[in-house]
């Protein structure tokens, strides 16, 4: 089963600076029908304006991916790890036992970003900072992880939880399948462009909650950037 969630009936929050949609409750947004898929608990859809951010503030026990779409976003925090990740790259942040950080969008233009907070597998642990480039000429055609559980992704940033996240750009009238696994749960997003998904559309920055389905087979309608979650259910 795949449901998709149209972008325009999603929650979210102007805050002059900070134009957020959430797919599932966030902040001040509630549905009890969208707590999250599995192990993914947020999924937010963030424009940021140029020179303002977010000022520090703590997490905890959480793996917190940043996907950048256009712009840059710059990362600070209490442990000394510091960073600017810029459009098509990745920031991964495990906050384990306690980490406080900032991030602004320091450019001269908007900032616009995926944020995916991911339950990890165990409370606690070191918390840690990394980012990554992801040039999307390599992900043209395929699914590319980007942040990854699993040690059989070895080129993928590390999260301590059962779940990865995949990048693919794709020309339209291409398609490029994956094995979920019906145990599994799944979330896809197209950042650019609009796709087919097991014969479910989904328009720019629509999402697609999945469930029980063994295959995917994601088909570009037209040229697409997608990003997608596999989570334990």
């Amino acid at each position: 089963m795949i449901e998709r969630r149209s972008f325009k009936g999603l929650g979210g929050a102007d805050h002059g600076w900070l134009k957020a949609k959430h797919h599932f409750s966030f902040a001040s947004y509630y549905d009890p029908d969208r707590m999250g898929v599995g192990a993914l608990r947020v999924w937010n859809d963030d424009e940021i304006a140029p020179n303002t951010g977010f000022p520090p503030h703590p997490h905890k026990d959480m793996e917190i991916i940043t996907y950048v779409r256009e712009g840059a976003i710059t990362h600070k925090d209490n442990y000394g790890n510091q960073g600017r990740t810029e459009a098509g790259d990745v920031q991964v942040m495990s906050a384990g036992t306690g980490i406080r950080h900032s991030e602004y969008n320091l450019e001269p233009q908007a900032t616009r970003i995926f944020q995916i907070w991911i339950e990890p597998t165990r409370s606690g642990g070191s918390p840690s900072w990394g980012a990554k480039p992801f040039p999307k000429a390599e992900r043209n055609g395929r699914l590319v992880p980007l942040a990854s559980g699993f040690e059989s992704d070895a080129d993928a940033l590390p999260i301590r939880a059962d779940a990865r996240v995949l990048g693919a750009t794709l020309k339209a009238g291409e398609s490029v399948t994956y094995e979920l696994g019906a145990s599994r749960k799944g979330y896809l997003v197209p950042a650019k462009g609009a796709v087919e998904v097991n014969g479910v559309k989904l328009e720019a920055r629509d999402g697609g909650a999945i469930e029980n389905e063994d295959r995917l087979t994601i088909t570009a309608i037209e040229d697409s950037e997608v990003v997608m979650v596999d989570a334990a259910a």
